[in-house]
């Protein structure tokens, strides 16, 4: 691998690439640590400073997705969030809206106007969740505790300043156009530069985190612990590449036809099938309908009713039973969902019988689309039994070791570790297969 970044770099259009990708990940990531205009940055300071570290604040997902931002109240303080939102949203709307299916069947100029629709769904997310952010963070919701001093100088009649209303609307002016600007490097990645665009900000802002979890680790619980935990951080990251590199290859053989004097097809190909179709979409969904019951509670405050105590016992204690069960239970459900939409097997089945192929020993249209089903199926089952047991790993070692900040301080499974595995190996490939297409030299020489 050390050799195969070393001919990245010696070749000239592919270090250009990477050196782009570099240049916009520093960026992203100086944006994420700029204040937005009109926050006291020294009282967002001490609301953090006074706030519980223990990593199970209801925003602690998000914190992460956007590198520590969120909390920080930043200008890129949404992160790729809004965008990625706006995603699933398009791709579960092209199954229900005849429109956006008729266009993504339009291929390019279809998907254009899929992708615009996205832009324009993104800032409309981002305008709602910059305002919900700031009014949680007015009242100490989004840091888990009461501020000492209000993040928002709220001026009284006479005094100097810019009025209450004005300074709102300018920090979610600008966390709105945090984000454009966001998209727009995103974007700027994928088409320039190396990779996912989106993926890699995602990658870079879990990374950015990492130095001061180990650090944060090896303080607080010495070598011994630290070696440990990163032993076993090691162990789970080698199984999930083992996983996600892990298909199934049904084998698909395409008829002779006759064209003039010419004969085409008579290929063999395959379809790749992955044990992790669904990729980290069901562990977002799971953890997302997870942090209603704790939204919910921290909104009844003060409540003392029966079911606040069930919400806080079972449904906010992430080493609970039933938090681990209903978290389980939820990322297998949305597994079999997002794949049941996104590959579409009737589909699948009716392109290969246009274009003559067929799978050995099944017949082509229906039985075709059966047999699909069937292996997906199949392998379906393992591949949401694999995303649900990383992802409780983390409220596993809470129950083992009774320690629950430890856990929180260095990710040992989840979102972050099937993220960086995802991204990383897909980055590699991307580099690697651009390196064989400008050093292949053929049969001749």
């Amino acid at each position: 691998m050390l050799s195969a970044f070393i001919s990245a770099f010696r070749t000239p259009d592919l270090r250009k690439k990477i050196l782009f990708t570099l240049m916009i990940i520093a960026l992203y990531r100086l944006g994420a640590q700029m204040p937005s205009p009109g926050i006291d940055y020294a009282a967002v300071q001490s609301c953090l400073n006074a706030a519980p570290d223990d990593g199970s604040g209801v925003f602690g997902l998000l914190n992460m997705f956007t590198g520590g931002a969120l909390l920080q109240l930043s200008v890129f303080a949404l992160g790729v969030m809004p965008y990625i939102t706006a995603s699933i949203i398009m791709q579960l709307l092209t199954v229900v809206i005849p429109r956006l299916e008729q266009l993504r069947k339009e291929g390019q100029p279809g998907q254009v106007k899929i992708t615009q629709y996205t832009r324009y769904l993104t800032l409309g997310l981002a305008l709602l969740q910059a305002s919900g952010y700031i009014a949680l963070a007015r009242s100490g919701i989004l840091f888990n505790t009461e501020c000492p001093t209000p993040i928002l100088p709220d001026l009284s009649v006479g005094e100097v300043g810019a009025p209450y209303w004005l300074s709102v609307v300018t920090v979610v002016a600008a966390m709105v156009a945090g984000t454009a600007i966001i998209m727009w490097f995103g974007e700027q990645i994928t088409e320039h530069g190396v990779g996912n665009g989106m993926s890699l900000l995602i990658f870079a802002s879990i990374a950015a985190q990492m130095p001061g979890q180990f650090w944060g680790l090896q303080q607080s619980e010495g070598w011994f612990m630290f070696v440990a935990i990163f032993a076993v951080a090691i162990a789970i990251m080698v199984a999930v590449v083992f996983i996600e590199q892990s298909q199934r290859r049904v084998p698909v053989q395409y008829a002779k036809k006759m064209i003039g004097r010419r004969s085409y097809g008579g290929t063999s190909t395959y379809i790749p099938i992955k044990v992790n179709q669904a990729g980290i979409i069901p562990v977002i969904f799971g953890s997302s309908l997870l942090y209603i019951p704790t939204l919910f509670l921290q909104l009844n405050q003060g409540t003392d009713s029966a079911w606040t105590q069930f919400v806080d016992r079972y449904l906010i204690n992430q080493g609970s039973w039933v938090y681990i069960l209903t978290y389980a239970l939820l990322i297998i459900f949305f597994t079999y969902f997002y794949v049941s939409i996104t590959f579409k097997v009737d589909d699948i089945a009716e392109n290969m019988k246009k274009a003559g192929g067929f799978i050995p020993g099944v017949r082509p249209g229906k039985p075709t689309a059966t047999y699909l089903q069937r292996v997906l199926s199949r392998l379906t089952f393992p591949g949401s039994l694999y995303l649900a047991t990383i992802s409780i790993l983390p409220n596993l070692a809470i129950i083992a070791f009774g320690n629950q900040q430890l856990f929180a301080q260095f990710p040992l499974g989840g979102t972050s570790v099937l993220i960086m595995v995802g991204v990383g190996l897909e980055s590699v490939k991307q580099i690697e297969s651009q390196l064989m297409q400008r050093h292949y030299e053929g049969f001749l020489r």
